[in-house]
């Protein structure tokens, strides 16, 4: 298949370019959500767009779980809760973790599980079963799966809406709720909302691209 993706004079791309960096530097991870309604067309385009991420020999090793039933999201909140207070209560986080974490203003509270509209989970593949019954071994899944949850971020926040990378260890609870197979495990929890009127976010900030970027001569 032949490829030939638009080549853009300097000026345009560029003006592309600082475009795109200032949208996305209003990205922030959000844990305070509005109730307002999100279309499922919404989700169905997000995870459209992460599908169009590169992974190892193509094997698009993620599956995106999705549900705004009340039910199954309070069985979520619930669950990470109860893990969550292992962690942050029960001492299970270590010292140089919680100091970590410490700005963020984050507890064991996962009340907005509950408020959001939707709960979308991404779960990675470490097989793949086959149509002969055989289990295809993926290679390369987490950086495949990290890649497609980077872009469905980035798709959601184009929608102008917020989200959050929820991992709550461990997160075999999900496995469970959502009836996902074992050649699965989950990967990322993400609300995915609007954010609240009133929402607030900690005032971070984010590394220099004098840090981030080296150039070797």
């Amino acid at each position: 298949m032949r490829y030939s993706p638009e080549h853009l004079p300097w000026a345009e791309a560029r003006g592309r370019g600082r475009a795109f960096l200032e949208h996305m530097d209003t990205r922030r991870s959000v844990r305070e959500f509005s109730t307002e309604p999100v279309p499922r067309e919404a989700i169905e385009l997000a995870v459209a767009a992460a599908n169009t991420a590169p992974s190892g020999a193509h094997q698009q090793p993620w599956t995106f779980v999705a549900t705004e039933d009340a039910d199954i999201k309070h069985r979520i909140r619930l669950a990470a809760e109860a893990e969550e207070r292992e962690n942050y209560e029960g001492g299970r986080l270590p010292e140089a973790w919680r100091e970590a974490i410490a700005p963020l203003g984050t507890s064991s509270d996962k009340s907005y599980l509950d408020v959001v509209p939707w709960i979308v989970v991404a779960f990675a593949q470490k097989s793949t079963p086959m149509p002969d019954g055989s289990l295809r071994k993926n290679y390369y899944v987490n950086e495949s799966v990290g890649i497609a949850c980077g872009m469905f971020i980035t798709a959601l926040h184009t929608m102008g809406l917020a989200t959050l990378t929820h991992t709550p260890n461990p997160m075999g609870f999900l496995t469970e709720i959502f009836e996902r197979p074992a050649t699965e495990r989950p990967y990322i929890l993400f609300p995915v909302g609007y954010p609240a009127q009133e929402c607030q976010v900690p005032d971070l900030d984010r590394k220099p691209l004098s840090e981030a970027l080296i150039f070797r001569p």
